[in-house]
């Protein structure tokens, strides 16, 4: 969920990652179907970045031991299409770094395992992609840890906190994009963070005073004192700098960074970041939680900032009819959002949460002309992308944004959290929101519109 603080002055940034481009369809024969040839190139390319340690695959696919480990659930899971995980619609519209199988590639995994997952020549096999252990990406320019785990009680019930991940480098730099990795991916459930920036001619303290409390809504501000966050000269403003929605989390997620010509935000010698809603789903015992914070810095100057903001809940747009899923119900809602200015988006993140059953957005010109957004056809909660364009989409003045959501209230409903069904609503906005409460939300990046924006090529290898 993303909320803003009031008492800071911010300024917006967010960033976008490429991966791979999209596959080609490819002609093949099914005849001597080989992991070395035919299987490996495909499970590298789509499988391995995720199924590595230390990532969100629950079992390494780095060699042709552990594919032969797994060759059954393989097959299933790629014929069915629950792997690999991409939600949304890639017949409706396009975005880096997707991950389809072709039917091509499906029925070489198919036939492979079929016949018992032959080897064949070892030496065509292709080399398995190193990766920097701890990183997505790679090595990062900085890690922040916290000085203690998190403790997370074994009660059964979500857990809500804030912390606080405080930094001194030796000069102001640039950041190109921050990535957030979850030390107990079984219980991080999303995280929104900011960046805080101190005036080195100022005093402060943040390097001590507490690093993690729960999160108290009622009494923030003194929350906030006890982290010593404040500067603590007295002097005028009270709070340092925020920069919003610099940290980000949710299941499947991967931070966005784009172009260097595109993004980037200051990073002061001085500051931390600020995680205002880590939240932890529940736990039948008592366990830690040692999640870290990668930065990468970026040797270009800022240029085009990016801005980011959200439709729907606690959004820009009025959710209609109101947002309220009465038990045994299936209901659609729609939220619209009319722009002034052109500007040029980026990358899009819908968002709900357990009863969502599909998602659409797309945008209508003023001629009448329809520009597809995004579209999902079976909302699965576990996978929440930020999907960047390959190319930024302009969205012309007098322009409407139209997104559609649908809702799943009924016992059928094998992700309903309630049985039987009771109402659910989105909260009051003021207190963090609980997995089982619903959000309807259409979160996008951009920049204002400069001609030419269409071409700029969004794709960027994972890496720096």
């Amino acid at each position: 969920m993303k909320k803003l603080f009031l008492f800071f002055i911010p300024f917006i940034v967010f960033f976008s990652c490429g991966e791979e481009s999209p596959k080609k369809e490819i002609t093949v024969t099914l005849n001597n179907v080989t992991w070395s040839k035919d299987i490996a190139p495909i499970v590298f390319k789509n499988c391995t970045p995720c199924h590595r340690p230390g990532e969100s695959g629950p079992f390494n696919l780095l060699s042709y031991a552990d594919a032969v480990k797994k060759a059954a659930l393989i097959k299933f899971s790629t014929q069915t299409g629950y792997m690999p995980p991409w939600p949304a619609d890639a017949g409706y519209s396009h975005f880096v770094g997707e991950r389809i199988l072709t039917a091509d590639e499906k029925a070489l995994i198919k036939t492979w395992v079929e016949k018992d997952c032959p080897r064949g020549d070892s030496s065509q096999q292709p080399k398995a992609p190193e990766f920097y252990k701890g990183s997505y990406f790679g090595k990062p320019d900085l890690i922040i840890k916290l000085q203690q785990a998190v403790k997370i009680k074994g009660n059964g019930t979500d857990a809500f906190m804030i912390l606080k991940y405080p930094y001194e480098i030796e000069k102001d730099t640039v950041i190109d994009f921050v990535e957030f990795v979850p030390g107990n991916r079984k219980l991080v459930h999303h995280v929104n963070g900011h960046l805080i920036s101190y005036d080195a001619s100022r005093k402060f303290n943040y390097m001590t005073g507490e690093n993690i409390h729960e999160d108290t809504k009622a009494q923030l501000m003194q929350v906030y004192k006890d982290m010593h966050i404040p500067y603590t000269d007295n002097g005028d403003p009270q709070f340092p700098t925020l920069t919003p929605n610099t940290v980000y989390y949710l299941p499947g997620y991967i931070p966005p960074s784009y172009p260097k010509a595109v993004g980037g935000y200051r990073f002061k010698k001085h500051g931390a970041f600020l995680l205002n809603n880590i939240h932890y789903g529940p736990s039948g015992k008592d366990t830690v939680d040692e999640s870290y914070i990668n930065v990468f810095f970026r040797k270009t100057l800022i240029e085009r900032p990016v801005t980011e903001t959200q439709m729907g809940t606690f959004g820009i747009s009025k959710i209609e009819p109101e947002f309220i899923i009465p038990p045994n119900e299936v209901k659609t809602f729609h939220t619209s959002f009319t722009f002034q200015k052109a500007i040029s988006m980026l990358s899009v993140n819908p968002h709900m949460h357990l009863i969502g059953k599909t998602f659409l957005a797309f945008a209508i010109k003023s001629n009448g002309d329809t520009v597809p957004l995004i579209k999902i056809n079976k909302w699965d909660f576990r996978w929440q992308y930020y999907y960047t364009f390959k190319h930024p989409v302009k969205i012309e003045p007098g322009c409407t944004i139209h997104v559609y959501g649908i809702f799943d209230n009924t016992i059928e409903n094998i992700n309903n959290p309630y049985h039987p069904p009771r109402t659910i609503t989105q909260g009051n906005g003021v207190e963090s929101m609980k997995t089982t409460e619903e959000m309807f939300q259409f979160i996008f990046t951009y920049v204002p519109y400069k001609d030419g924006d269409e071409k700029i090529d969004l794709e960027r290898p994972v890496g720096k």
